[in-house]
């Protein structure tokens, strides 16, 4: 079995034959839990300037160090969609955040609303979590993590040029795929909390002229499931997934 070259996200600037020092953590898992030795390939990237092709210079008790090489592949932003949720707890906001940048999201942030359990979001759990999935599945571009916000001020403060998608579990069941026909990126998909949204944030949803409401099927969905199905129907519909 052919071995796989490691993958690290770094915060330093990359560039031909840069040396970089790498953190506690990040030498750690080179040296002692990958057992990696001075000469040994890794991959690092930071998400501006693609990723680049290097090797361990140093693999000590107390430092180690990488040097870049080469570019390899270019920075590849994904299109111009965001992930708007109402945080979830723990194990199932750290599932979630890795998925939807799996699924290739520009942006991910916390919507408070009126039945949102998780009181607070730890922002730099969910960018390690982003971090991890870029990291684990050969992605160059690691989506940003923004600030929370509740419901009414998002739809507020909205930019109607970027189109937001509504996952309405009581929208009429129909083709989301149809629902979305005729749209185009910038857009924004945006998930309520567990029990749903309330009546009044739904009236205020479908009030606004850059929204369309979308039905995910005739099931009802964890908000985890959803991030998926959403997502994928968005991507497919308005982003990478359809083009040839």
């Amino acid at each position: 079995m052919a071995k796989t070259t490691p993958r690290l996200h770094l915060e330093a600037e990359l560039s031909a034959d840069r040396d970089i020092p790498l953190s506690r953590e990040q030498g750690h898992y080179l040296a002692h839990v990958l057992r990696l030795v001075p000469g040994d390939a890794v991959e690092v990237f930071n998400g501006t300037q693609g990723a680049w092709a290097a090797y361990v210079t140093e693999a000590g008790r107390k430092a180690v160090s990488i040097r870049c090489e080469r570019l390899i592949s270019e920075v590849m932003a994904p299109p111009d969609i965001d992930y708007l949720f109402a945080p979830l707890k723990h194990a199932r906001l750290d599932y979630m955040v890795q998925k939807a940048t799996e699924l290739g999201v520009r942006r991910l942030r916390p919507v408070m609303t009126a039945r949102t359990i998780a009181e607070r979001v730890n922002l730099e759990r969910m960018k390690a979590n982003a971090v991890e999935a870029a990291e684990q599945c050969n992605l160059v571009f690691v989506p940003e993590v923004l600030q929370p916000v509740p419901l009414p001020k998002l739809i507020g403060d909205w930019d109607p040029s970027r189109r937001l998608i509504f996952c309405d579990e009581t929208a009429a069941r129909a083709n989301p795929l149809q629902a979305l026909a005729g749209l185009a990126i910038p857009a924004a998909v945006l998930v309520g909390p567990e029990g749903g949204f309330t009546d009044e944030e739904r009236r205020l949803l479908k009030a606004q002229p850059f929204v369309t409401a979308i039905s995910l099927g005739p099931r009802i969905l964890r908000a985890d499931t959803v991030a998926i199905a959403a997502l994928a129907v968005v991507q497919a519909a308005l982003g990478d997934w359809g083009q040839g």
